[in-house]
């Protein structure tokens, strides 16, 4: 029980995976326990109906994926130019080592 109450108090996902590994002893372990069994699957099943901020920033609709997806291309147009332009400079400096040789 300890081991639940330190992952609830972390904010960590529930599971017998996660619990077994905290508590530093084997699934079956957890799984035989019929009181830990419960608490650990309500706990799990509660982290799962409530949608956390990472399921929630996967949760983008249609129009922000169109919008990111511009905004990134608008950000590539700008790099391809900014590295176009490195590229033609450093062919001049070139050119003005190679004449100074």
């Amino acid at each position: 029980m300890k081991a639940i109450k330190r992952l609830v108090r972390a904010n960590k996902t529930i599971n017998f995976n996660s619990v077994a590994s905290e508590a530093g002893v084997a699934k079956a372990t957890l799984y035989n326990n019929v009181l830990l069994r419960e608490r650990i699957e309500t706990l799990w099943s509660q982290q799962i109906q409530s949608p956390s901020k990472k399921n929630a920033k996967h949760e983008m609709n249609d129009n922000n994926k169109d919008a990111v997806i511009e905004s990134l291309k608008r950000k590539v147009k700008r790099l391809e130019h900014e590295n176009k332009v490195l590229r033609d400079q450093l062919k001049v400096v070139y050119a003005e080592v190679y004449n100074k040789i």
